[in-house]
């Protein structure tokens, strides 16, 4: 049997693979540790439940508009003017099956055959493979000086007459960098000076650290709405621990809006009217729920700084926000991918490869858990990898003895 070429090129998600590979040693009643999902362990705050239970009991579950129910694009409305100080209209956005459907339908509407993709890495996983999904080419900025933040110069060097967008996530996955305000502002007025798209990634931007503020993206153009090239992406899985919800959105000029809502139109059909329900209920609550998220996940972080610090050989930057670091494990292996499977191999712990966010060498850690988690999981890291740490552990009830070292 034949397949097409283009879907048997597409990588495997690699979270979701290890997420696999993690329940399937749960099941046989391993006690394995996961620091490779950005998934908070908070419930879903009460006002997205009651809303959408609201919903659920009228048993009016039908299907909704394409781009979105009314009442959930006016939290949006609110939720732009409130953290973008833009004010704009119903049709410049649409509400989707989570933020990466979103940026499918933008890849989808925005690029043609061999149309070129600048991402910056260390990027997401999914944004290259995406690309390559409606055809378009990837072309990947590598800092030339081995940090995670790229010089303007060396962006700029990456822009062809055949680049149609450009895409940034600051905060970052994997690293958890924030971008300087000097480097988003001269990225915003290079794409409008070229008329390249820029696609703002904003999952993350409220869980940032250290008093740091991630600043709007619209601050950095004096153009409206219907005429600017920035395309501002955000959703409720990150900042209200909703992964499970899949619901996000846009804010873009209408008539991308438009064509986006036919892509959708012809897909999926429409979000849920249950769960956007939900994440209206999540927008409209008591926003209280994001800040104490935010300070759990900012000690989790300078916990896992501090037990970073203790292991020989691993270098590490410090995060400015997500749930997210990746340090550099080179002294112990080149290879991130033959890494992350040993650890799960000896010291069943879950960890991504670097290689998959264009980061070969290190490994990307998530501190969305608990500390006991963060603390444990580093523990049998340095176990399994640092000759200077003791020889035997005990990993739940069971002693192991390190004899490969």
């Amino acid at each position: 049997m034949s397949y097409s070429q283009l879907a048997v090129s597409i990588a495997e998600s690699p979270t979701l693979r290890l997420n696999e590979a993690a329940r399937l040693l749960r099941e046989r009643g391993e006690p394995v540790i996961h620091l490779g999902i950005g998934e908070p362990k908070n419930k879903a705050p009460i006002a997205a439940i009651l809303s959408g239970a609201s919903r659920l009991t009228t048993g009016d579950i039908k299907y909704s508009p394409t781009d979105g129910i009314p009442s959930l694009k006016k939290a949006v409305i609110r939720y732009t003017e409130e953290n973008y100080d833009r004010i704009v209209a119903p049709e410049n956005i649409i509400v989707s099956s989570g933020a990466k459907q979103v940026l499918f339908n933008l890849f989808y509407a925005l690029l043609d055959p061999q149309d070129e993709a600048v991402i910056l890495a260390p990027f997401w996983a999914s944004y290259p493979e995406m690309i390559k999904m409606v055809r378009g080419v990837p072309v990947i900025v590598t800092p030339e000086d081995g940090s995670f933040i790229p010089r303007l110069q060396e962006i700029e060097r990456a822009v062809s007459s055949s680049t149609k967008l450009m895409i940034v996530n600051s905060p970052n996955n994997p690293s958890g960098i924030v971008y300087p305000d000097a480097l988003v502002a001269g990225i915003v007025e290079l794409c409008e000076r070229k008329g390249i798209y820029l696609i703002m990634d904003d999952i993350y931007h409220r869980l940032v650290f250290d008093g740091l503020k991630v600043p709007s993206c619209y601050r950095f153009t004096t153009k409206d709405i219907e005429s600017t090239k920035v395309i501002a992406v955000n959703g409720i899985a990150k900042l209200y621990g909703m992964t499970g919800f899949r619901i996000g959105w846009a804010v873009a000029p209408r008539k991308l809006v438009e064509i986006m809502t036919n892509i959708q139109g012809q897909t999926t059909s429409c979000a849920s009217v249950l769960l956007q329900a939900a994440a209206e209920g999540a927008l409209s609550g008591l926003q209280s729920v994001v800040e104490s998220l935010r300070l759990q996940i900012e000690n989790n972080r300078n916990v896992v700084m501090n037990e970073l610090q203790s292991f020989r050989g691993v270098k590490a930057t410090k995060p400015g926000g997500t749930f997210y670091c990746l340090p550099d494990f080179r002294a112990y292996n080149r290879n991130s991918t033959e890494l992350a499977e040993f650890l799960l191999r000896k010291a069943l712990v879950v960890t991504v490869p670097g290689k998959e966010f264009g980061m070969e060498g290190h490994l990307r850690l998530s501190y969305a858990g608990t500390v006991k988690d963060v603390t444990d999981g580093i523990s049998r890291m340095k176990w399994a990898l640092d000759p200077d740490s003791p020889n035997e552990i005990y990993i739940g009830d069971r002693k192991y003895v390190r004899d490969w070292l």
